[in-house]
């Protein structure tokens, strides 16, 4: 291809927002040519960001399907439950496609959704951007060059973060399993399928634990109200919404996650927020229903096994892993590996280049990875510049579902193969 790859972007919330904030960054790579999205001011400013004409700024994803096709690729990043109507629609109308993980929230849509797009015969990349992160590509090169001999083990923690938790999964748009999906689902699939990614064999087999712990009525402290504008016991509490968004429009960050409480990124708008919408709640005064602690044992292929835990109750951190080898094991953060060696006895640090970043800066280069390589695959032909097809991408989902199943029922779960 002798042009730049073209977008419709479907979803104009911070994700793909995001993405197209990228797809702008590289001109001469990829151009954003399409929006929809049914709000006025989200859809407007993408538009006008990307200098995209009124006729192909669509208030809904049918409209843009409707329409011939205006794009080699569409970026579907709507709510996790309106992914599959897009997502097939748009395949089966030739758009190579990028879809948010997770696919669906439930398995039969996910493997609807990968059965239509390959069918349909389109390039098609999940968002698990952690595969494309620089420092999964160093641990990975560690782990295939044979540095830690044969992996038998790993243990991995999600540090969710506790403010980060109570934004999104107590007051926000993923606090509650009918509303958006179950934890594990909406926030740690990235995780799951990054350490099938490392370890490069299929999950076989699940067991789970975890509860809603703390973010509930019973736990709130005696006189608090359930607004923290009005709050007596406020300044006392660590999940204080006054002090959390307020501190951040003050500090000057106009971006997420305040663009998320309102379209007004001052002070006073911030107030107001909170005074009335859901982001000024008492965590312990919310509709919400997702863990807030959760562990997951798998077994893989060949007999290796992980550990991973996602807990609430961090400081807003990156993720921590250790793996075990045959011949040495490593630690990792994000920013650094740490690579031990049995033989020798040394001990290596190694730095990932660029050093690491938070969930509001792109995954740690995650985001940016993905689309350059999906930009590529689209340029090129070539499929192989994406990490995963889409049935090692179903499986990873499956495994998610399956460890939920465990996790109610209190069983080991089998994990389906992805066909």
């Amino acid at each position: 291809m002798d042009r730049p790859v073209t977008y419709a972007v479907v979803g104009a919330g911070d994700r793909g927002t995001g993405y197209a904030n990228w797809i702008a960054g590289h001109p001469e790579r990829a151009r954003v040519v399409a929006v929809a999205e049914p709000r006025d001011l989200q859809r407007t400013e993408l538009a006008r960001r990307h200098d995209i004409p009124p006729e192909r700024a669509f208030r809904s994803w049918q409209e843009l399907a409707a329409a011939p096709r205006l794009a080699d690729a569409a970026i579907v990043a709507t709510q996790d439950s309106d992914h599959v109507g897009p997502a097939i629609t748009l395949a089966d109308n030739g758009y190579h496609l990028v879809v948010e993980k997770p696919l669906a929230p439930t398995e039969q849509e996910c493997a609807e959704l990968v059965r239509a797009v390959v069918d349909a015969g389109v390039l098609f990349a999940v968002c698990h951007v952690l595969r494309y992160r620089p420092y999964t590509r160093l641990v990975k090169s560690l782990i295939d060059e044979g540095r830690l001999g044969e992996v038998m083990s790993v243990q991995h923690l999600e540090p969710v973060g506790h403010w980060h938790y109570a934004h999104s999964y107590v007051r926000g748009n993923w606090r509650r399993a009918d509303l958006a999906s179950f934890m594990l689902l909406a926030k740690s699939g990235h995780d799951i399928d990054w350490l099938r990614h490392l370890v490069g064999r299929p999950v076989e087999r699940v067991a789970s634990f975890g509860s809603l712990r703390h973010f509930r009525r019973e736990s709130q402290p005696a006189g608090a109200s359930d607004r923290c504008l009005t709050c007596a016991v406020e300044p006392d509490c660590p999940y204080s919404a006054t002090r959390l968004y307020l501190d951040l429009v003050r500090a000057g960050r106009t971006g997420w996650p305040i663009t998320v409480l309102t379209d007004d990124p001052t002070e006073d708008g911030v107030r107001a927020a909170l005074a009335d919408g859901p982001y000024g709640r008492c965590v312990y005064a919310c509709d919400n229903d997702v863990v807030d602690h959760q562990v997951v044992a798998l077994e893989f292929g060949g007999g290796v096994t992980a550990t991973f835990t996602m807990a609430a109750f961090t400081p807003h951190m990156d993720r921590r892993t250790q793996i075990f080898g045959t011949r040495g094991s490593l630690d990792g953060d994000g920013e650094r590996v740490t690579l031990h060696e049995f033989t020798t006895g040394e001990t290596t640090e190694l730095t990932v280049p660029g050093g690491g970043q938070d969930a509001g800066d792109g995954h740690g280069g995650g985001d940016a990875g993905l689309l350059a390589a999906f930009t590529s695959a689209v340029a090129t032909g070539d499929d192989g510049h994406i990490l995963s097809g889409p049935h090692e991408s179903l499986q990873s989902h499956l495994a998610v579902f399956a460890a939920e199943r465990a996790r109610l029922s209190g069983t080991v779960e089998p994990v389906a193969p992805a066909g």
